[in-house]
């Protein structure tokens, strides 16, 4: 009796082994719309590769359906983990990536905020452009409601401060 209790543990549980199967199958639509450069990117092995430019070529919803079953059988043979990971980067839904973006809006509001900001910020990294940068936290904060943005085309300075804080600092290198 016991050593049937074991095995019972042992076995995935059917409900489990379906929710496992529609997360490969979503993760197959989510590679179904990506470029050919971005799945080159992910080194997927051939049958998948080649199963899934088969899909973004399908219009017929049943036969979609059939390919998108296909290929999560196909992922089963492969790790998915690394995958999810790049796919969340790309969609800018990783940690590290949502830190960088609150890094950088720091910064930026810093830079609105106080003249010395510019400073600990060549202080930090060496070899930034200060003219381009006082050029741009000076025209930003002319704009209206630099602070609290509501035009877009009213805030192009505040965009390009953005832009160019990202030019200068460096996004941290994921632990993967």
């Amino acid at each position: 009796m016991q050593e049937r209790h074991m095995d019972d543990q042992e076995e995935t549980s059917k409900t489990r082994r379906k929710e496992e199967m529609h997360e490969r199958q979503d993760l197959g639509e989510q590679l179904v719309a990506l470029s050919a450069g971005q799945l080159a990117e992910l080194d997927l092995p051939e049958r998948l590769l080649d199963a899934i430019v088969l899909a973004q070529t399908i219009t017929k919803f049943g036969a979609l359906r059939r390919q998108l079953q296909y290929i999560g059988r196909l992922m089963r043979e492969v790790d998915t983990a690394p995958i999810a990971a790049r796919l969340d980067q790309w969609a800018g839904r990783s940690r590290e990536a949502v830190a960088y973006l609150h890094v950088l809006e720091r910064w930026r509001g810093r830079l609105l905020e106080s003249d010395a900001a510019v400073t600990e910020l060549a202080t930090a990294y060496p070899g930034c452009d200060l003219q381009r940068i006082r050029t741009l936290v000076r025209n930003a904060r002319r704009e209206p409601n630099a602070t609290a943005p509501s035009s877009p085309s009213q805030l192009r300075n505040y965009r390009e401060l953005f832009q160019e804080l990202r030019s200068i600092v460096p996004e941290q290198p994921s632990k993967a």
